[in-house]
């Protein structure tokens, strides 16, 4: 099982990345207060005081900085590395005056596009058991649609100090231990998670509850995107594991957004309507604690994570049991709380008063 990557230690390079990170953090936190780039508390907000939110950039930047000491240039990591120049931007004027979500969108369209087109990132076909599935000319859009998709799901689930930041770091380190495991450790979607999960753990010390900076919309963007080039890269295998390892590690996101969707449609509102009916406002609400209510999360995350690993080393029984399990798990959240919908007690009480 070799460590060697482009020449260098992995773990050499989680800790680059991780120093860095935790160096740039603090300094990053100070720009944001002298730009004004504070998450103000409102109704929707959990914290209760303005916080410094720009500590995506500092994330950027590890990333960044990482990859010019032990990356290689290629056309594919040129595209990356111009899209997520894009994403930052974006997200950087959001952060300081909030956009409207059709010009973050645009952000979004822009980054993809290039890398779909100038980086040559598509997914193209797979294998569904013993099908073999071909997307043709529908093959830019389907990728172009995932990318955006994979954005908007880190950055629906950026809500509680240290769960967007910790899910991602958890998505990053499974798909590494995946690389050991199959010998895979040479391609550009391992280095970049090595990368990203030393950046996210250095962010992660001043993120976690209690938060001392936020990522902000840049930050949770970012993620997404990276984490959606991530997953794109590792379908090259074109099999169907490549196409449910990155779907279970990020179950909670994708789980997250789907009900958000529905949520907003059943009560006739645009899809885009912010709320506080999020997987972790439900926990919230079962009064546990905000940092509670995030290890939770995290040990959720983490088991489909294990799903992924065993999937990969060929134990799809035990994986099937544990996926078996979350499943009634979060099938007894959706029945007692108002995830999806509201509940006719509640209800009632709200017409009383």
């Amino acid at each position: 099982m070799s460590l060697i990557v482009n020449g260098h230690n992995i773990i050499l390079i989680a800790i680059t990345s991780f120093l860095v990170s935790l160096i740039l953090v603090p300094l990053c936190k100070k720009v944001a207060i002298h730009v004004n780039a504070l998450d103000i508390p409102n109704e929707r907000k959990v914290h209760k005081s303005p916080m410094p939110r720009l500590g995506g950039l500092a994330i950027y930047l590890s990333f960044l900085i990482g990859y010019m000491l032990y990356g290689q240039i290629t056309t594919q990591m040129l595209s990356i590395v111009i899209a997520s120049f894009v994403i930052i931007l974006f997200g950087f004027v959001d952060d300081i005056n909030p956009l409207k979500a059709r010009y973050k969108l645009v952000g979004q369209l822009i980054a993809a596009i290039i890398v779909v087109y100038y980086g040559n990132i598509v997914l193209k076909d797979f294998y569904l058991f013993d099908y073999y599935i071909n997307f043709g000319s529908l093959a830019p859009y389907l990728t172009l649609f995932f990318i955006v998709a994979c954005i908007n799901a880190i950055n629906l689930i950026d809500g509680l100090d240290g769960l967007a930041s910790g899910i991602s770091t958890i998505y990053f380190i499974t798909i590494a231990i995946i690389a050991l495991i199959t010998n895979r450790i040479g391609g550009l979607d391992i280095i970049l998670s090595i990368l990203m999960a030393g950046a996210t753990l250095g962010f992660l010390v001043y993120n976690f509850p209690p938060a001392k900076i936020f990522m902000g919309d840049a930050g949770s963007q970012f993620l997404g995107f990276i984490i959606a080039i991530i997953s794109l890269l590792g379908f090259k295998n074109v099999t169907f594991n490549s196409l449910v390892v990155p779907i279970a590690i990020l179950a909670i996101p994708i789980f997250d957004t789907l009900f958000a969707i529905m949520r907003r449609f059943l009560k006739g509102e645009s899809i885009g309507t912010p709320d506080k009916e999020h997987f972790h406002h439900q926990l919230l609400k079962m009064k546990f604690s905000t940092r509670t209510t995030v290890l939770i999360i995290y040990l959720i995350d983490i088991a489909f994570a294990a799903i992924s690993i065993l999937i990969t080393i060929g134990d799809n029984k035990f994986a099937s049991y544990i996926y078996i399990g979350l499943t009634i798990l979060l099938l007894f959240i959706v029945m007692s709380t108002d995830i999806l919908f509201e509940h006719k007690k509640k209800k009632i009480k709200k017409k009383k008063n």
